[in-house]
């Protein structure tokens, strides 16, 4: 694994090893405060970010390296210079590029004139380091990723690409429940389940909440993805069947709640079970940074 564009560059057990080398940042940081000493990462971001632009920041310097953010002030892709030029330039200084943009051709055209490992912080189909994120926070509540029941609720989108993936790879159940209309893009789904045959996982996309009882963990994201302008009250009565509230706990026997925020409290999810004992949202916002960094120290080591 060179890059890190879509997921499915990984194999089974690089991505064990990637959950592993997160745990171990995690729970040793002192470890590895050199780890990347003399390193920069370019991080470059097309669209707006919390997390995503936090945890790369900080997770770089709790490595000894350093990183340098460029968002649209600095000329945007593909207008003021071709996204050739940005990697070909680039990877003659920095020794890694993370890039947060609107559509993955740019990911693959900027892989194809970089020299350095390219990083996919989010685009329009994939959100890979969440993804690995989710699981790395999975793994520490259940021993036995195969055995895991994991349910997205809600649009069928870039999140829930990556767990289908991620989850493909490592042997989980992952079901997407989406209202009709919504469902995630077909051909990633024959593609996760052709891994899934594989590896013993099982991939399934339905609209009936009732599909997932007896499920381990529930995710949610927005319902409208960040750049969507379509007005809430159009799809508010569509999309409240699937909130995930403590009803949807109490009927499918849920014991875990992920989402990968920002979370509009009061629609995806209600604020008594986001603060709730079920929600493992905040450490999986943390666990972004040391997957990430996972992920950094393997491509650019």
């Amino acid at each position: 694994m060179e890059d890190l564009l879509t997921g499915f560059e990984m194999t089974q057990q690089q991505a064990l090893d990637l959950i592993a080398l997160g745990k171990d940042l995690k729970a040793n940081p002192a470890k590895y405060a050199q780890a990347l000493a003399g390193k920069s990462v370019v991080t470059l971001f097309e669209k707006q970010s919390l997390r995503t632009r936090v945890t790369f920041d900080i997770g770089v310097n709790k490595l000894g390296g350093h990183a340098v953010y460029l968002d649209q002030a600095n000329g945007a892709m593909g207008s003021r210079e071709d996204v050739k030029d940005f990697a070909a330039n680039i990877s003659r200084w920095a020794d890694c590029i993370v890039a947060r943009v609107y559509d993955h051709k740019t990911l693959v055209e900027m892989q194809q004139y970089s020299s350095v490992p390219v990083i996919n912080s989010l685009c329009d189909l994939y959100h890979p380091c969440q993804g690995m994120a989710d699981f790395l926070t999975i793994s520490q509540n259940y021993d036995d990723l195969t055995k895991v029941k994991l349910a997205y609720v809600g649009d069928g989108n870039n999140v829930t690409h990556s767990l289908f993936i991620a989850g493909a790879i490592l042997g989980a159940t992952v079901t997407a429940v989406c209202p009709i209309g919504h469902s995630p893009d077909a051909q990633i789904i024959k593609q996760a389940q052709d891994i899934a045959e594989k590896t013993g996982a099982t991939i399934n996309v339905t609209n009936s909440i009732e599909d997932i009882k007896g499920y381990d963990v529930v995710y949610g994201d927005t319902w409208l993805s960040m750049g969507d302008d379509t007005p809430l009250e159009q799809i508010k009565a569509k999309f409240m069947p699937y909130q995930i509230n403590q009803a949807l706990l109490d009927s499918t026997g849920i014991k875990h709640i992920l989402h990968c925020q920002p979370a509009h409290r009061g629609l995806d999810i209600t604020s008594e079970v986001m603060d709730g004992p079920a929600s493992l949202i905040f450490d999986q916002a943390e666990n972004r940074m040391h997957i990430q960094n996972a992920i950094m120290l393997t491509l650019v080591n």
